[in-house]
């Protein structure tokens, strides 16, 4: 598949790639286009587009019919959760190549008995602006400008492009997180925080709940965020079948500690939406540790932190 002018061509002289430039829109579409290429075995196709018409683009790994979702980059400033996500493909598609045995299972049994789909970048268009800015070029300058608070300077971005919080999007206590939105003032769209005027406003958002409403056999969802260490599996008091056990196997696994989200970030989010709609386990995965966006040079650390859980995760399922 390929994504013409977005792409961005990436010299890939090393199997497993390093990281060394921030991971926009077109460097991620440059990493998944030369992986199209090299990896015939790995699939890619879309589950719709962003405000900015900016194809978003959903991978699997596998042919087997139970399958679980890895999602990315809700927020502009947590686009770490991409890098993490490519580089996991990127070892996966390796290690298939050379049926080596990763932890307890050969990746030839992981191919062919589940499916990993992986969303590496919800937000393409929050991503951008958080890594280059929004040029007067844009159709949405002025707007952006007066959402940003008349400030250039785009740095904190974690919204859409129509200031809309992808992550408070969902049909999930919607109505209670607008109380909250009252509270602190929030009413039109800002660079965090706004839920939008009604669940699945945002293409973004709806793209991605028709996807799972489609896809019987996704049965469960490790959502990436930054940063905190912490695993969240919960939506309110109720919880999926066999969350806790799986939950507390995660945290073995990567060190983190289990937690509950609390005020505005208990809301809205798509682990509370999957939840309450499906009653499948899912997990909101808060990578690293610092202040977002997270420095890339700490992306090593926090994927050795998390690699088991990615690997094995379909195992549980």
């Amino acid at each position: 598949m390929n994504f013409g002018e977005n792409t961005a061509k990436i010299n890939m002289q090393k199997n497993i790639l390093d990281y060394k430039v921030p991971l926009d829109y077109n460097v991620m579409m440059g990493y998944i286009n030369e992986f199209s290429e090299r990896y015939p075995f790995m699939s890619v196709s879309s589950i719709g587009e962003s405000i900015m018409g900016r194809s978003i683009p959903i991978i699997r790994l596998g042919n087997g019919e139970r399958s679980v979702l890895y999602v990315g980059a809700h927020h502009g400033m947590e686009w770490m959760t991409s890098v993490l996500l490519l580089r996991f493909i990127n070892e996966y598609c390796e290690l298939f190549k050379k049926d080596s045995r990763i932890y307890t299972y050969t990746l030839s049994y992981l191919f062919s008995t589940k499916s990993i789909y992986i969303i590496p970048m919800l937000n393409p268009d929050g991503v951008d602006y958080q890594i280059n800015g929004v040029g007067e070029d844009n159709p949405l300058y002025e707007r952006l400008l007066k959402m940003n608070q008349n400030s250039t300077d785009f740095t904190h971005w974690q919204a859409n492009a129509r200031g809309v919080d992808l992550n408070h999007n969902y049909n999930c206590g919607f109505a209670e997180y607008k109380q909250l939105e009252a509270e602190q003032g929030i009413g039109e769209g800002a660079p965090t925080r706004f839920s939008g005027n009604m669940p699945e406003s945002e293409p973004e958002v709806g793209a991605l709940c028709n996807f799972l409403r489609f896809n019987d056999d996704i049965k469960a969802i490790l959502t990436l965020h930054t940063q905190g260490e912490e695993i969240y599996y919960t939506s309110g008091e109720r919880t999926a079948p066999r969350s806790k056990t799986i939950a507390a196997t995660l945290s073995r696994m990567t060190g983190y500690l289990l937690g509950t989200p609390e005020g505005m970030a208990a809301y809205g989010g798509l682990t509370d939406w999957y939840i309450s709609e499906f009653n499948k386990p899912s997990f909101t995965i808060e990578c690293g540790r610092g202040e977002n966006p997270l420095p890339l040079d700490d992306y090593f650390k926090i994927y050795t932190d998390i690699r088991e859980m990615l690997f094995m995760m379909p195992t549980f399922i």
